[in-house]
């Protein structure tokens, strides 16, 4: 039985691995989930019929619930709350890791082997900071905790002292593993480091804290497997962590930072701006334009393309800018999209909400595929993007995004920047482009803006 098990647990694995194969185009992500779920459900099942988990009644209540709270969550969540929905998911990985560790030390205690003893560690430290750093990106994500870096004196000696102090008990407790104060320690110092770690992370940053904290669940994940002695936990956890890690590093790539820079405290000032401001006239000298204007100057393009941002999403615009995107095909005119990588505040989360609205995945393209044809473009319209447009980040070495990657909007004959207001991004600085000779500001929300210059379109 046990030889049958691993093969199909081996099987599930080969799912799992396909499934993250396809994830990685929008055309195959759908059977990639559909890989990834058949994977699950093999290994589910599987274990379900291995006589040593709990009684069936347990599984089935426990089943029923979550899948309740989980319907209940999918339903009512709204795309644009789609990163805060990704954070908490990280964080229940998290804590589910926490709690399986602390049940297998107080059923196997006092007698622990060596290498379950370091699992178990390993599961109380990362499953804790996962749980409650995932716990404080959702705060910073919905509002209710500062998006501004934290920082207090001697802040990263202290974290150190913390990580340092968690080490020591988990050597103190292979040598007495019978002692549950040190377990409880473990946890609790634990708990405290992960909410420290993300509060200093800024949230122009959460992008990456977010990738970050996916990869450390599946590590947890990975290192509960070893707990249980379940190999394909541990191979589903290092998967989701490695994955989770080199998503990471393309997202620090995409704005010219370190990962040791974003995890110690990114820009000072990110966050200073809440970005829906509902301030509706400029502040500064710059060109503005209306919806019939535009629609003038769009009637004449050949080629456009479209940046979205952050603005996009609060304004569940992306229906809207799709129409546009028609009424434009209408007219005859190319219509391409160009996605910055740490574009919005979830790795594809601009993807994402235009796949929502049924935009062609073909008109997305990414930085590095699209930023030579900024040049010979008629028209960029930004909606509601910043800091990855700002040109300062080419030449402004006093700037905190000098050498980010941006997309070379500034390039194009003429470029449109749909905003409520003049309000920084978040990483808290004027953004240069809204004062260019060749840019003209489209004030108000992406949704109705978008929907006037579309009916302005059709009209002409």
């Amino acid at each position: 039985m046990n030889i049958a098990i691993e093969i199909i647990y081996l099987i599930a694995s080969i799912f799992f691995i396909f499934g993250i194969k396809k994830l990685g185009s929008p055309k195959t992500a759908r059977k990639g989930n559909l890989y990834s779920s058949i994977g699950m459900l093999l290994a589910i099942v599987v274990t379900l019929s291995d006589q040593h988990v709990l009684t069936f009644e347990w599984i089935i209540i426990g089943g029923v619930i979550g899948s309740l709270i989980g319907a209940v969550l999918a339903l009512k969540i709204k795309m644009t709350g789609m990163p805060q929905m990704v954070g908490l998911l990280n964080g229940f990985g998290g804590g589910a890791s926490l709690f399986v560790a602390l049940s297998e030390f107080y059923k196997i205690s006092p007698i622990i082997p060596i290498n379950t003893g370091i699992a178990i560690i390993l599961s109380l430290l990362i499953g804790s900071i996962t749980f409650t750093g995932s716990l404080i990106a959702f705060g910073k994500l919905q509002g209710i905790v500062t998006g501004k870096v934290v920082k207090y004196p001697l802040q990263h000696p202290f974290n150190l002292l913390l990580f340092i102090l968690v080490i020591g008990a988990g050597v103190y407790l292979l040598m007495n593993p019978g002692n549950v104060t040190l377990v409880l320690i473990i946890t609790f110092v634990s708990l405290v480091l992960g909410v420290l770690l993300v509060l200093s992370i800024g949230g122009a940053d959460m992008p990456v804290a977010i990738s970050l904290l996916n990869s450390y669940s599946g590590i947890a994940a990975s290192t509960t497997g070893f707990i249980l002695e379940n190999n394909v936990l541990i191979i589903a956890g290092a998967l989701v962590g490695a994955s989770g890690i080199i998503l990471t590093l393309i997202m620090c790539r995409g704005m010219n930072r370190s990962l040791m820079n974003v995890v110690l405290g990114g820009w000072a000032d990110a966050g200073s701006s809440d970005g829906v401001s509902t301030d509706q006239g400029p502040k500064c000298d710059v060109k503005s334009v209306d919806a019939e204007e535009l629609a003038m100057i769009l009637e004449v393009a050949s080629s456009v393309i479209i940046v979205p941002g952050y603005g996009m999403a609060v304004a569940q615009a992306q229906h809207a800018v799709r129409e546009l995107m028609l009424a434009l095909e209408a007219k005859g005119i190319n219509v391409r999209f160009a996605i910055h990588p740490v574009a919005g505040r979830m790795p594809g989360h601009m993807n994402v909400l235009l796949a929502e609205a049924n935009v062609d995945y073909e008109k997305l393209f990414a930085l590095e595929d699209i930023n030579n044809d900024f040049a010979n473009t008629d028209v960029v319209i930004v909606i509601g993007a910043n800091d990855v447009v700002n040109p300062a980040a080419r030449h402004d070495k006093s700037s905190p995004i000098y050498g980010m990657p941006i997309l070379n909007v500034d390039y194009a004959k003429t470029v449109v920047i749909n905003k409520r207001s003049m309000n920084p991004g978040y990483a808290g600085i004027d953004n240069e482009l809204f004062f260019g000779d060749n840019s003209l500001m489209f004030f108000g929300d992406a949704k109705d803006a978008m929907g006037k210059l579309t009916s302005e379109i059709k009209n002409l």
